[in-house]
């Protein structure tokens, strides 16, 4: 009976035990549902709406952004499209559609020669690549429509201008330079700084000025002008300058991108420009050639790893179809770092020069002006010497080429450029009256420019010119027109100083 009564016993407290233990249980499930439905309640919300809150947020920041840039983008557009509105009202003006008798044939620079052996006698550029298999057969005829686009350009030059107003063959060509192949490419004898002259499967040639600087620097002002850089879109942004100038005296420039091992190194018979080539130690392929400034390793030329940007300037006739003759400018800056030059001393100094043969008759003198005009728009200081076609004498119009050290600085105007017009007071009509039209709202000199340099294939790079470059234009354009004013004020008779090229009937029909 005991033994039964201990076994009741222990079987009872072990239920109990187990009741206990369940109940326990029972309870922190109970206090741990308690807790987490708590924490979904409180918790919860708050993250969700955090959440939605940012989502939404960023929802209408990059709504915000989105239609701020397309905005943005619209008025680029806009500004462009009236800018390049304004080029072509431009080009449209009566002043720039002057009647002009039809040209003599002693006016044309070039004639066709249908001979092909006196052709190939007088062009030695044919004479040396002809039986080269990078280049084209030639089967050019007296038909224009045979020539290539270089070969138009040489036939096209005449006594007064290096092309013609809305030249069609203008575009063919710049797009020639910009994109044809590259055969051949070899350094220019002569001048300070390193330039290339590259030739096509046409036989045209181009001459090539690689980028030494970027466009936003300006030079160093501790530098002499004769110690500047020349600059690739300095080059390009004067060809088109001297267009909108009406003067059409620049040789048809175009910017490029080239290939440093492909299209120089890999092409080029110069043995001693390949040795220049190396690679840098950031893995850029470089090279330095050879002249008289920044040929080293130093100022070295590289490519981004291969690709360079450049300037591509169409080459005139051969010397030996068609010499020309190099000038001292009588404006010539003395390249001294301590001298002066004549002119920067004696204020009657144009008293002189206008006793001085070519000076003393036609339109050299006017001619001067119009280049110094030009340089004094783009800054450029190095024109020590200019050139004429031999063929036409003294009676032509002067070569504005070589501009690279142009728009080196737009926060400083050099007034000593101008020493042609303030000592002789003379002027063009025709240059004029382009002037005033250039400083007028609908005809501003620097959105013409910004719209013609926006037409180069680099300006998908970035623009040619920076906004500080193109306000300087309209700055010193405003100079100019002064300038001319008070020659004007200062001589009784505006014949004195203004030379009528262009008639009073022309210049009605321009007001009209």
């Amino acid at each position: 009976m005991r033994v039964c009564a201990r076994r009741r016993s222990r079987t009872l407290r072990l239920w109990l035990l187990i009741v206990f233990l369940s109940l326990h249980l029972l309870v922190v499930s109970l206090v741990l549902s308690i807790y987490h439905t708590s924490c979904e309640l409180h918790s919860y919300p708050g993250i969700q709406t955090s959440i939605s809150f940012s989502v939404q947020n960023a929802s209408a920041s990059t709504s915000t952004m989105t239609a701020a840039g397309s905005d943005t983008q619209e008025v680029e557009m806009d500004g462009t499209a009236d800018d390049l509105a304004k080029l072509e009202a431009l080009y449209s003006h009566p002043l720039y559609n002057l009647p002009t008798p039809p040209l003599p044939d002693g006016d044309w620079l070039l004639k066709v020669r249908t001979e092909k052996k006196e052709r190939e006698r007088m062009n030695p550029i044919l004479r040396l690549s002809a039986n080269e298999d990078d280049y084209d057969p030639i089967l050019w005829n007296a038909s224009a429509e045979t020539h290539p686009p270089w070969l138009r350009f040489h036939l096209g030059i005449s006594r007064w201008q290096m092309y013609q107003h809305k030249d069609p063959n203008l575009s063919a060509l710049t797009q020639q330079m910009a994109s044809h192949r590259i055969v051949s490419a070899v350094q220019k004898s002569g001048g300070t700084q390193l330039k290339l002259v590259m030739s096509f499967p046409n036989y045209g040639q181009t001459l090539f000025k690689p980028m030494k600087q970027e466009r936003h620097e300006e030079t160093n002002v501790n530098l002499y002008y004769f110690s500047d850089f020349e600059r690739h879109n300095a080059e390009i942004a004067a060809f088109h300058l001297d267009k909108i100038l009406g003067f059409r005296r620049v040789p048809p420039v175009v910017g490029r991108l080239v290939n440093v091992i492909k299209e120089i190194k890999d092409i080029t018979t110069d043995h001693k420009l390949v040795t220049t080539f190396f690679t840098s130690p950031v893995g850029n392929a470089c090279f330095y050639g050879q002249c008289s400034y920044y040929c080293s390793t130093e100022h070295a030329i590289c490519g981004r790893p291969l690709k360079i940007e450049g300037s591509m300037a169409a080459m005139l006739p051969d010397l030996s179809l068609a010499p020309r003759r190099s000038w001292r400018s009588p404006w010539r800056r003395s390249y001294s770092r301590s001298k002066l030059a004549q002119w920067e001393t004696d204020s009657n100094y144009c008293d002189s020069i206008k006793k001085t043969p070519p000076y003393d008759r036609g339109t050299r003198l006017v001619d001067l002006i119009d280049m110094s005009i030009l340089d004094f728009l783009m800054s450029n200081m190095d024109r020590h010497h200019y050139e004429t076609f031999e063929k036409f004498g003294n009676d032509t119009f002067l070569i504005h080429f070589d501009n690279g050290r142009a728009f080196g600085r737009h926060s400083n105007d050099e007034p000593s450029i101008l020493a042609p017009l303030v000592q002789c007071c003379r002027v063009r009509r025709s240059t004029l009256l382009r002037l005033h039209l250039l400083s007028l709202q609908s005809y501003r000199m620097s959105d013409v420019m910004r719209a013609s340099l926006s037409q180069d294939p680099l300006a998908v790079v970035a623009p040619l010119l920076t906004e500080q470059h193109l306000s300087a234009l309209d700055r010193r354009l405003e100079t100019v027109i002064q300038t001319i004013q008070d020659c004007l004020q200062q001589h009784q008779h505006h014949s004195d100083v203004i030379h009528d090229d262009i008639g009073h009937k022309a210049e009605e029909l321009i007001r009209d």
